[in-house]
């Protein structure tokens, strides 16, 4: 396993990091036995998810991924008071607040039947929500969504498996051995030399980054920013869940030669301001925490993580009253912190984490300090965004409608967005802690907003 991966799997015992992909279909009306069925056969030709995770005893090795069926518990039908999709929404607040055991197994399938009132079905039919529910170990956003599309997709197509220890695909595991702890006791000492050499490579490397940063041949850093109210310290046990969806017909808001990101950067710029403005607590900078996707590592390497993104931190720019010249600036800090994000030189200290023993990255991850928001922060809010392709997914007879995902809130992010595309359709979804975001629907109001006069300014 990789130590990307093994660090979201440690963390996911501190604090809510699993992935929600949620897929809206029509329901015809199949039994829900026929549904089951269809998940565990579908699910069983999918290698990637056959798996769970082996532990080894006091950490002392990495965890590892081995063989295993569909299990009954990773199909979960929701009864709900009524079956509208406020109660889907109400369920889902919920739902985000918690977390499948990847020991056990690191996937589950929740879903919604018959649903009415369901973003595009006012007016005809009942809707049937499936939400896949997947350990951040397992997958990050565009791996998650591969998995989904093998699940659902009317043609199947064989996802690409990640290569593990020693070179092998998840397909062909062996599962490991009971002395694996004692394998990673005796690779302690050369694994913590290889740190120390990889650390020394690592140092050369900040030194030509500084070097190649000063020269104006790579772009700086993103700055950092004062926190805000929706970024003040809530305890993991007082800290509750609520999400909202808006779903838009594709064309509403694509313009030409911008992308959706910097639309929704540029959209959340104007809300956010305007919602710390109404709450009395308005600050001169806001930022953004983005995913961004890194290249695949080189062939040569030992594990490819599952997580193979870096986040980076973008300046929304919300001093430029001129929302042309914003979206332009946002576009320029993001093309700059993505050109940043995946030079090779900035993968000298992946490489140093990725020698890293076991036990010391496992010490390193229980004694982050999640409960506290620093001075200083890379961004107000998280903005998530992944097109999932196609709308030619199908379940139970059904067709996808839309999509949507929550990217998870902690410590310091109390506000998330999240931006998926499949067809002609794109949901800008929200998840929030209603502690430091009391009122979401008012937030949603102003985003909505946002994004259309967004739109109207750039077209």
């Amino acid at each position: 396993m990789a130590p990307q991966d093994a660090t979201m799997y440690w963390l996911s015992g501190r604090t809510r990091n699993d992935l929600f992909l949620l897929y809206c279909f029509d329901d015809v009306g199949r039994e829900t036995d026929e549904l089951r069925a269809f998940i565990a056969r579908r699910s069983s030709d999918i290698a990637e998810l056959r798996v769970r995770l082996r532990e080894v005893r006091g950490d002392m090795d990495y965890p590892s991924w081995v063989r295993c069926e569909f299990a009954a518990q990773q199909f979960v039908e929701h009864t709900l008071p009524q079956p509208d999709w406020s109660s889907v929404t109400a369920a889902l607040g919920e739902l985000v607040g918690t977390g499948v055991d990847a020991v056990q197994r690191p996937w589950r399938l929740h879903v919604f039947r018959a649903i009415t009132g369901a973003p595009g079905y006012e007016d005809r039919g009942r809707a049937l929500v499936t939400v896949l529910q997947i350990s951040h170990a397992l997958a990050d956003g565009r791996r998650a969504a591969a998995l989904a599309r093998a699940l659902f997709a009317q043609n199947p197509q064989p996802v690409a498996g990640v290569r593990e220890e020693g070179g092998a695909s998840v397909g062909r595991m062996s599962g490991g051995t009971p002395s694996m702890g004692a394998l990673g006791l005796l690779r302690f000492p050369g694994d913590f030399a290889a740190t120390v050499v990889r650390g020394f490579h690592a140092a050369r490397a900040r030194r030509q980054l500084g070097e190649l940063t000063a020269s104006g041949e790579l772009p700086g850093p993103g700055p950092d920013f004062v926190p805000s109210i929706v970024n003040r310290t809530v305890l993991e046990g007082q800290q509750d869940h609520q999400v909202r969806m808006m779903v838009f017909a594709a064309a509403a808001l694509r313009v030409p030669g911008r992308t959706l990101t910097v639309i929704a950067l540029t959209a959340i710029s104007l809300a956010l301001a305007r919602h710390l403005s109404d709450r009395g607590a308005p600050i001169d900078r806001l930022g953004a925490q983005v995913p961004v996707a890194l290249p695949r590592p080189p062939s040569g390497r030992k594990t490819y993580p599952r997580n193979n993104f870096r986040s980076v931190g973008v300046d929304l720019l919300a001093d430029e009253p001129d929302l042309r010249r914003r979206a332009d600036g946002i576009a320029e800090a993001l093309a700059d912190r993505r050109q940043r994000a995946q030079h090779p030189l900035l993968s000298a200290q992946d490489r140093v984490t990725a020698g890293l023993p076991a036990p010391l990255l496992r010490r390193d991850v229980d004694r982050y300090p999640l409960e506290t928001v620093p001075p200083k922060i890379a961004g107000h809010t998280v903005v998530s965004s992944v097109d999932r392709g196609p709308a030619d997914l199908a379940f139970g007879g059904g067709t996808v409608r839309f999509t949507a995902g929550f990217p998870a809130i902690g410590s310091v992010m109390h506000l998330t967005h999240g931006i998926h595309g499949i067809g002609d359709t794109i949901t800008v979804s929200l998840h929030a802690d209603p502690v430091t975001v009391p009122d979401l629907d008012s937030y949603a109001v102003l985003l909505r907003a946002a994004l259309l006069e967004v739109v109207s300014a750039l077209e």
